[in-house]
């Protein structure tokens, strides 16, 4: 079955083959044309997403200005995981930039599932907050490069890391 490839994927490797079985029935794998919207920043928060193959893009649009491209997720990257924060709706956007697949969870299922199943839960979780670090240290330094050249400051940013403010 398709839906076992996710988890040859470096976020659920390792998952065992029970806490597989109760993943599964939530999982519908999307094929997602090439310059997608696959949400909008505000729109009512339901899947999260983990991409099989594939580019999207995250974009922001704060409310004083342009929208801007924070991040670019790729094999394996989750995205949408405000609908497993209970958030009402989407903090950001999301685009495909060529033809991808996608891995797509419901939001309250899996919170469902997690509260039913607290071990598997705790598996889940943790992958799922291990992704969403490497997002953000990959977002601050980005969001760090847009602000460097809206400043016009010419810092050299590569000696900051990911050093947070």
């Amino acid at each position: 079955m398709r839906k076992r490839a996710l988890f040859n994927l470096s976020i659920f490797k390792g998952v065992e083959k029970e806490q597989q079985d109760l993943l599964i029935p939530l999982i519908d794998l999307c094929r997602i044309p090439e310059e997608t919207i696959i949400f909008r920043q505000g729109e009512s928060a339901r899947h999260l997403y983990i991409l099989e193959c594939g580019i999207v893009e995250i974009l922001f649009k704060p409310f004083d200005g342009p929208e801007i491209s924070v991040s670019r997720i790729f094999s394996g990257g989750v995205f949408g995981w405000s609908s497993t924060l209970g958030r009402d709706g989407y903090t950001s956007s999301a685009k495909t930039l060529m033809e991808s697949e996608a891995y797509r969870f419901n939001g309250k299922k899996l919170q469902q599932l997690c509260e039913t199943y607290p071990e598997t839960g705790v598996v889940i979780l943790d992958r799922l907050a291990s992704a969403i670090v490497e997002r953000l240290e990959c977002t601050h330094h980005e969001i760090m490069s847009i602000l460097n050249q809206g400043m016009e400051l010419g810092l050299n940013l590569s000696d900051q890391g990911s050093k947070n403010d």
